[in-house]
């Protein structure tokens, strides 16, 4: 026995036979059949190109993005398999018009290994559901706020978007629900125009944000621009033509509002102190007058109040009237070669001052005097107005104009 274990040739027949029961072994193992479950494996859809480019539809709302699948076959074949070498592969080439599918999968293996002998047993889900859509475009408007807060003295204009709409591109199911896209942005203390370049998000008609899933749009982010305006408080004032004794001593004006808020450029109400209302003949009344005028300033500036009229009162102090008659009626600025005949012989005029300076008037102090300057060539009976002249006391004259007196002018001769 001895010399058999040292022969060489039993171990070479002893290696032989290990080898070949090792080899019926493992053959053995290795075909039988086992099943195995790979999950995750991913769901892929073919020919969606197809879908896309030929029909103008796109697979949406996609029911889950993998599925189980369990497979029976040769050990050697299944224990070499991972969820990540198969796929769970829908053809969507052969659908033509926009629906709800449910449709099933076939099982893709890797293409380096024989699979012929691989058998599905069990699909979880057996089927995989979507939408198909058309694809389709529309315009939305851009919206937004501003949320920082704005300088004291300032007032800000509406932001202006640009592109004030965009243009969203995808699948009916989603695009119908996208009514506008929205903006916003923020900054502290704002005193100028101030500009800034942002995303946006989609928004449905709810105000809540929309699915994005698939759409594309015309632009990423917009410019949007805050329009910042000075503010101003500028008086009302009246001009007043002083006359009849009535001056600045004796005169009252109230203006009902005093002032205004006006927005706007600041180079144009740096250059305002105040807004006339009006100009008053203080000789056009008696002693109280009162209206109601327009405000009125440069169409650039914004009214921050909204008010656009302004009340006035003006109340001459401590002055009395007297009525005289005029008989002394003269005519200057005749054209030459003309002449004026006065046909009116008197005018009753009313007269203000104060008491002392009226009882120095008397009659015989008061001309009216036509200026016929503007009544070049003119012939005929004219109405003309005439101006008051009190000689011999100050601080008195005549108020309630217009006065007028009538003139027969002819050609010298005629």
């Amino acid at each position: 026995m001895k010399g058999i274990y040292k022969s060489k040739a039993f171990w070479m027949l002893s290696s032989l036979v290990l080898s070949f029961v090792l080899w019926i072994y493992v053959t053995s193992v290795e075909s039988d059949e086992i099943r195995q479950t790979f999950r995750g494996v991913r769901v892929e859809l073919v020919g969606e190109s197809v879908l896309r480019n030929s029909r103008n539809l796109v697979v949406t709302d996609l029911s889950t993005n993998t599925v189980s699948i369990e497979v029976r076959g040769p050990r050697r074949v299944v224990s070499a398999l991972a969820p990540e070498d198969l796929s769970a592969q829908v053809d969507v080439s052969k659908l033509t018009q926009s629906a709800y599918a449910s449709m099933q999968y076939t099982v893709s293996y890797p293409t380096r290994m024989d699979t012929s002998a691989l058998i599905v047993s069990r699909k979880v889900p057996d089927t995989v559901n979507f939408t198909v859509s058309r694809l389709n475009s529309k315009s939305i408007p851009v919206r937004g706020r501003f949320e920082g807060n704005i300088a004291e003295g300032y007032t800000a204009e509406p932001v202006v978007f640009e592109p004030s709409e965009i243009t969203v591109s995808g699948p009916d199911a989603y695009l119908k629900n996208v009514s506008y896209a929205w903006v916003s942005f923020t900054a502290t203390d704002v005193s100028s125009t101030y500009s800034v370049e942002t995303g946006f998000t989609l928004m449905d008609a709810s105000d809540a944000a929309a699915e994005t899933e698939g759409l594309t749009c015309s632009a990423d982010v917009v410019s949007a621009t805050l329009p910042i305006l000075e503010m101003k408080e500028l008086p009302l004032t009246v001009n007043l033509i002083y006359g009849a004794g009535a001056n600045e001593s004796n005169t009252k004006v109230t203006i009902e509002p005093s002032s205004i808020l006006l927005a706007g450029d600041s180079s144009i109400l740096n250059a305002m102190n105040n807004i006339p209302v009006a100009t008053i003949d203080l000789s056009s009344f008696n002693s109280t007058y009162t209206d109601t005028y327009p405000i009125n300033f440069d169409n650039s500036l914004r009214n921050v109040e909204g008010i656009t009229e302004a009340a006035v009162s003006v109340e001459v102090i401590g002055l009395e009237t007297k009525t005289l008659t005029v008989t002394n009626i003269q005519c200057r600025g005749v054209t030459e070669g003309y002449e004026a005949d006065v046909l009116s012989r008197a005018l009753t005029v009313r007269l203000r001052g104060t008491a002392e300076n009226l009882a120095r008037v008397n009659e015989n102090d008061l001309v009216a005097v036509a200026d016929l300057t503007d009544y070049t060539l003119s012939t005929g009976s004219n109405i003309v107005n005439v101006r008051i002249q009190v000689d011999g006391a100050l601080n008195v004259g005549a108020i309630g104009g217009p006065y007028t007196i009538t003139v027969d002018i002819r050609k010298q001769g005629a």
